[in-house]
């Protein structure tokens, strides 16, 4: 049986690649004509700099695969580069951050 959840309920949810990789977490939705369009994640800390100091994005909702206790998102909707892979930096090579 489907379960519809309400737009609350999804708030503050984890987002995730297809690929396992921790994207953000869910901070609003847009709607048009009151269907959802899109959806504005807040990045987490170790994607930040990888996709140039963008604290947030907005992925289409077709771009969603799944919504439970967590978000999954298509790697090809993220703005990076297909062939970047999105890493979380490490002590190591956090001095070469500058």
């Amino acid at each position: 049986m489907l379960r519809i959840k309400k737009i609350s309920e999804v708030l503050g949810k984890h987002v995730y690649t297809s690929e396992g990789d921790y994207f953000g977490q869910i901070e609003e939705v847009n709607l048009v004509d009151n269907k959802i369009d899109g959806w504005k994640i807040r990045l987490s800390s170790g994607i930040i700099s990888s996709i140039g100091g963008a604290r947030g994005v907005i992925i289409p909702h077709q771009f969603v695969k799944a919504i439970g206790d967590i978000f999954i998102i298509t790697k090809a909707s993220l703005p990076v580069g297909s062939d970047s892979e999105i890493e979380t930096p490490t002590p190591e090579s956090a001095g070469d951050l500058v």
